[in-house]
């Protein structure tokens, strides 16, 4: 009993000390700001009709028409009926965004170091290391949410597979389960397939022990199990996956029907993404040193360079004021590396590093060898286009990689190996059973190592050329001499940054030396330690995530402000499109306010962005009349925006004279170049194969309108004296909208490349469209039944845990 308790109130004061950490380090959210992240900002943008609609109905739409001419609302924050493991996920999640996400980082963390029997002490450290790692925090300034909840729950998956391959079958299983079912509803799956090749790693590395060791049946005994839970996990979260899948085939993430480019050269054959889209941000091969050195290769694209710096001294020489010199200084392109921009370095900690190679000297057995070769595998493959070997097989052969894109983003897996090898070192530090020779000889080829690493570093300084990408472009301000003084400036940052580094790897090897010569106890060992990790990350950390990050509610909840532009257009009570040209095809802010052909996605609707790439970015006005594009905003010679009615655009929905047959998708989207869109639509046979009819009668009483709208329930009145088909301004998308004539369910099909046709009869009709994902309705059945289950194992695990310790006490 005096156990239990204090089992209890250690793992609950530590819990505590977690949530004041998270507090502590995001404070502003004590004060009721938040943090203005722009890539929330953008998804605020795009699931507004969403969320407005949900408010009003009070029902999800599950689509939406604000954002690339329309696409599901699947990866835009959709619920979905009995998702109770999100309704978990949010519990756990209490504190306010984002320290709610730190303290996931930590606490799933501390779960896996105590699953992996790591003293609570270490436990913690290792906690703070893993969740203060630079990239983790930097990607949460970014706003990169999903990605930072997704790799919060890791460690807790990598927990309960380690506790399955412990014997601790039951526990293991339900650990697995529940994690992989919190991994799956944070909703950022190139995370979970990364994790995944880490698990393959172990999987091999444990296979090879289990034969070394004769524990063949335990082994597959325990991927049996694995296997099962994965699947539970997995199945309460059938309804997202499904409909992500489904959602993923229509967008740049599917296979392209399309087998040429728009300059007509032949397109490359791939399921998914280009070579060119997945790997366009790979970590450079020296500049993964900055792991260890966190401002080698400059640290970000924009950071403040502080009045220390050459280029503040150049400016305040060229007559700048003060003020407007730091204010220059404070956002110049400290980067030079090989990617097109980072946010921050993926700074590991100069101690943590020091302690990862230490491990790879003094621990031995199963777990040194998965977390080495997970970490080398995750280092190689961020390389990218930079190791284009390994990354070509990769996207080639594997299954789903082509998915996904920012190979650089795997170094997630390496953010998870290195703290746990580091923190099994000092486990094996201050273990008695372990000979003090082979601490001494391992600190002494450790500190060896890193501080010969530090030399190089050093001496092979003047090897780099400090050159960034855009340098030139600073010369247009007329500063002739500024991006000398910013290379100089690099050279600065690089050599302080390694001394800084060494430094923390001197006091840190000091420690351990004086410690193992009995001059230290360690408890003082782990606390310095701890502050030495705390404070090196954190020092980083505030560089580019602090409390200027953090802004007023308001400001984030409503980030958009209406131009006058927006204003004018808003007057207009119909329903169709705008195009911003001021704003890029890579924004919210139109559909923000109105419904837009642009928006902000990882993964937009692949119709669209062909005819971007085909014919909008060639000035092809026929697309835009077609899509219902009636306002065009443009800047004027003092930037200031302004809107230009198209008196040209289609409509909501038109009657044609004529439907032209081409052979495939190729032959369609060219076919648009030079197309009367208001008489004459172009239907793809392959896929469409029983049109008959192609000449059509419209007389000057034909009318079609739309009377009434919703995201997913458009209503129109049409009148026409003959038989004839009606096109629509609306983004076909097969799997869930249905049309209905007067209330029957009729067929329709896809013209122009992207858009909606009916077959409508002679007379008056009632016209609706329809959403009706019927991968809703199934998905829903398959996760209450899954969620009922995994209820199920929890209750029972818990029982069989009760009766069998009571069993204990009696005997």
């Amino acid at each position: 009993m005096k156990q239990g308790l204090k089992f209890f109130f250690i793992h609950f004061f530590v819990t505590v000390f977690f949530i004041i950490a998270a507090l502590a380090y995001f404070s502003p959210v004590l004060q009721g700001k938040v943090m203005y992240q722009h890539d929330i900002a953008q998804y605020i943008g795009m699931a507004k009709e969403q969320n407005d609609f949900r408010k009003s109905k009070d029902q999800e739409p599950y689509w939406t028409n604000s954002a690339f001419g329309g696409m599901p609302t699947y990866q835009l924050g959709a619920n979905y009926p009995h998702n109770y493991i999100k309704q978990l996920d949010r519990l756990i999640r209490f504190l306010p965004r984002p320290a709610d996400y730190l303290f996931l980082y930590f606490i799933g963390f501390y779960i896996l170091l105590c699953c992996l029997k790591v003293d609570y002490r270490l436990a913690i450290v290792g906690a703070l290391a893993f969740g203060f790692s630079t990239y983790l925090i930097i990607i949460l300034g970014a706003g990169h949410n999903a990605k930072a909840h997704a790799i919060a729950y890791l460690p807790v998956l990598l927990s309960g597979i380690i506790l399955v391959f412990r014997k601790k079958y039951l526990w293991g299983f339900v650990l697995t389960a529940l994690a992989m079912a919190l991994e799956i509803t944070a909703n950022h799956y190139q995370m979970t397939y990364y994790f995944m090749l880490l698990v393959l790693v172990l999987g091999m590395v444990y296979l090879v022990y289990a034969i070394k060791e004769k524990q063949i049946k335990h082994f597959f005994i325990s991927v049996g199990i694995l296997l099962l839970a994965v699947t539970l996990g997995i199945a309460a979260n059938a309804t997202g996956l499904m409909a992500t899948k489904e959602y993923a085939d229509w967008s740049t993430r599917g296979k392209s029907e399309l087998t040429i480019n728009p300059d007509g050269s032949a397109k490359e054959d791939s399921g998914g993404l280009s070579k060119g889209y997945i790997t366009n941000w790979s970590y450079g091969i020296t500049e993964s040193l900055n792991l260890f050195v966190p401002r080698l290769f400059g640290g970000a694209s924009q950071e403040n360079l502080g009045e220390d710096s050459k280029s503040f001294n150049y400016l305040i020489d060229k007559g700048l004021p003060r003020s407007s010199a730091l204010n220059f200084v404070s956002g110049l392109p400290l980067y030079w590396g090989d990617q097109p921009g980072t946010s921050g370095p993926a700074y590991l900690g100069a101690v943590l590093f020091f302690l990862f190679v230490l491990g790879l000297f003094l621990v031995k057995g199963k777990h040194k060898w998965w977390l080495l070769i997970g970490s080398l595998v995750s280092l190689v493959l961020s390389w990218g286009k930079n190791f284009s070997t390994l990354t070509d097989f990769m996207i080639d052969y594997f299954p789903l990689y082509d998915k996904f894109r920012a190979v650089s983003s795997i170094q997630i897996v390496l953010e998870l190996c290195v703290p746990i090898l580091a923190m099994l070192a000092l486990k094996k530090l201050f273990m008695d059973k372990v000979p003090q020779a082979d601490k001494i000889k391992s600190l002494t080829l450790a500190a060896g190592t890193v501080f010969g690493l530090g030399i190089l570093l050093f001496v092979f300084k003047g090897a780099f050329n400090f050159v960034g990408a855009t340098d030139d472009n600073l010369r247009m301000t007329g500063l002739e001499e500024l991006p000398e003084m910013l290379r100089l400036d690099r050279k600065s940052v690089y050599t302080s940054d390694l001394l800084r580094s060494l430094g923390y790897v001197l006091v840190t090897t000091l420690l351990i030396w004086f410690y193992l010569k009995e001059k230290l106890k360690i408890n003082t060992v782990i606390i310095a330690i701890g502050v030495l990790v705390v404070v090196d990350l954190v020092g980083v950390d505030l560089r580019y995530v602090n409390n200027d990050n953090f802004v007023s509610k308001r400001k984030m909840l409503e980030p958009f402000q209406e131009s006058g532009a927006n204003k004018l257009i808003a007057k207009d009570d119909g329903v169709f499109r705008v195009f911003d040209q001021t704003d890029g095809f890579d924004s919210a802010k139109t559909a923000y306010f109105h419904q837009s052909i642009t928006g902000y996605h990882a993964a937009k609707p692949a119709g669209m962005q062909d005819l971007f790439d085909f014919h909008v970015y060639n000035g092809n006005l026929s697309v835009l009349n077609m899509l219902n594009v009636k306002y065009v905003i443009r800047q004027d010679q003092e930037g200031n925006s302004f809107p230009i009615e198209n008196p040209n655009a289609n409509g909501n929905a038109w009657f044609i004279k004529q439907l032209e047959l081409v052979e495939n998708a190729n032959a369609e989207i060219m076919a648009l170049d030079s197309l009367d869109t208001k008489n004459v639509a172009v239907v793809n046979t392959s896929t469409f194969k029983d049109v008959i009819q192609l000449q059509f009668q419209v007389d000057s009483i034909a009318s079609i309108s739309l009377i009434d709208y919703e995201p997913n329930h458009l209503t129109y009145a049409s009148k026409n004296s003959n038989e004839g088909v009606a096109v629509f301004s609306e983004m076909y998308y097969k799997n869930g909208w249905n049309a209905y004539i007067d209330g029957v369910e009729s067929d329709y099909f896809k013209v122009d490349y992207v858009l909606r046709a009916l077959n409508v009869p002679s007379g008056a009709h009632k016209i609706e469209f329809k959403f009706e994902p019927e991968v809703v309705v199934q998905g829903s059945k398959i996760t209450l039944a899954s969620t009922i289950l995994l209820g199920l194992v929890i209750v029972g695990g818990l029982g069989f845990s009760f009766w069998k310790s009571k069993k204990e006490e009696e005997n």
